[in-house]
């Protein structure tokens, strides 16, 4: 008989979910183990990048590996990978393993998402690490830039401010508040658990509810919704000595529900994703304005962001925003036929690439039960994609695209904002 490919989503009594895929064709079964915790979830902002935080903390003893070097060895003994990421909405902790090690590399993510020590003194030291990353951002002027386009897009809320918070809040989060935040979002009720693998889904799913059986349910916190977007366009500037001025250009987007975000995805690859994208072809093949200039549609439960980035001589600035507005203000007329048909191969061929993978399997189906959103199988999503047409894309870039939601970030050597304010302007 063989194994069933849709995933296989049961709730334990605790209120944790499991989703699990069996592919017997792969030669590794990965864990993905999502929890409700990440910037959406710092209401306050004292608390901002207290969930990165205490991500960094999960690997570092519990009473059984009360040792971070154990619990290091025990890693590199599985022979496989293992890693944490901390995201707007969900933190996740994942491992891939052969299949004969799946029991050991079940036992050491719930045992260090359960039973974290958190103690002073790796506090104290994950603070310094965490401070040194933040440093780093501030000496990566792409990454900054980001930051900056966030807090214009959501100004005074948590999608405004960097995941892994600032110097001051990192500075100032005090050990007892960290142990108090992991206490009351690290339960039950607020994890999913997503396998997929060389595994039969009957075995993994005895395995993993005797494993979290005692695991208790709790109230964690609600994430934080997103408010109305910002009044009007908006330009932020940071002078600084770089080789390159960095812009950031964008506008609020799509939530990972709407009906248009398909046509959105698809825009953005017309636009700025690959080397016969328009931006691509325009700016660096015709201009020679840029190296690197590239779009991003992202979605969120209740918002999204629509962007482009670039890196350019500081001299060629505004120009570069010039064009760049120019292109946006030309996505509101139809796309070719082949431009359509270009993005939709895109597509099709990432989702296909993507999850020949176990872990991006698991994440693909975990990330989606998280967030409460419907599992789909790799041909329904490509389905959604399939059905958009010309006059979807123009609708939705008419319904995006505005002059008054435009937003600007830019790092760079630049002292004069006006030339910026003036290409920003979006015309009719």
């Amino acid at each position: 008989m063989s194994a069933d490919p849709r995933p296989q989503v049961s709730t334990l009594d605790n209120g944790l979910q499991l989703v699990l895929s069996e592919l017997p064709h792969a030669r590794s079964v990965s864990i993905s183990i999502y929890i409700r915790a990440g910037q959406r979830y710092e209401a306050a902002p004292e608390d901002g990048g207290i969930s990165h935080f205490v991500e960094h903390l999960c690997f570092k003893g519990t009473e059984r590996r009360p040792e971070p070097r154990l619990v290091a060895a025990e890693i590199d003994a599985l022979g496989g990978s293992i890693n944490a990421a901390t995201d707007r909405e969900l933190t996740v902790y994942y491992g891939k393993v052969t299949p004969d090690r799946f029991a050991e590399l079940l036992d050491l993510l719930v045992d260090a998402l359960r039973h974290s020590l958190c103690r002073d003194e790796e506090i104290a030291r994950e603070r310094g690490v965490i401070l040194e990353e933040l440093a780093g951002v501030e000496d990566a002027p792409d990454e900054q830039v980001s930051v900056l386009l966030d807090g214009l897009l959501w100004p005074g809320e948590p999608l405004g401010r960097d995941i892994a918070g600032t110097p001051q809040s990192v500075g100032a989060i005090g050990a007892d508040r960290l142990r108090g935040y992991y206490r009351d979002q690290y339960v039950a009720n607020a994890v999913v658990i997503s396998i997929a693998g060389a595994l039969p889904a009957a075995q993994a799913r005895e395995q993993t509810a005797r494993a979290v059986a005692d695991w208790p349910s709790g109230e964690p916190a609600e994430w934080v919704r997103s408010a109305a977007g910002p009044p009007g366009p908006g330009l932020r500037l940071l002078e600084k000595e770089t080789e390159q001025a960095h812009l950031a250009l964008g506008l609020r987007g799509l939530d990972s529900l709407d009906e248009d975000r398909h046509a959105l995805a698809l825009l953005s690859i017309a636009l700025g994703e690959g080397m016969s994208s328009r931006l691509f072809l325009r700016l660096r093949e015709e201009l020679g304005l840029c190296y690197d200039v590239h779009s991003a549609a992202s979605y969120l439960r209740d918002t999204g962001a629509f962007s482009v980035h670039a890196g350019v001589d500081p001299a060629n600035a505004a120009e570069t925003v010039r064009e760049i507005v120019a292109a946006l203000s030309c996505l509101r007329s139809p796309l070719e036929a082949a431009e359509l048909a270009r993005a939709k191969q895109v597509v099709r061929s990432r989702i296909q690439l993507q999850l020949e993978d176990t872990r991006s399997v698991s994440a693909w189906h975990g990330s989606r039960l998280a967030l409460g959103l419907p599992l789909r199988q790799p041909e329904e999503a490509i389905a959604g994609f399939e059905r958009v047409t010309l006059d979807d894309v123009e609708r939705v870039a008419r319904r995006l695209v505005r002059g008054d939601a435009l937003q600007l970030a830019a790092i760079g050597p630049i002292g004069d904002a006006s030339e910026l304010e003036e290409a920003l302007q979006l015309g009719d």
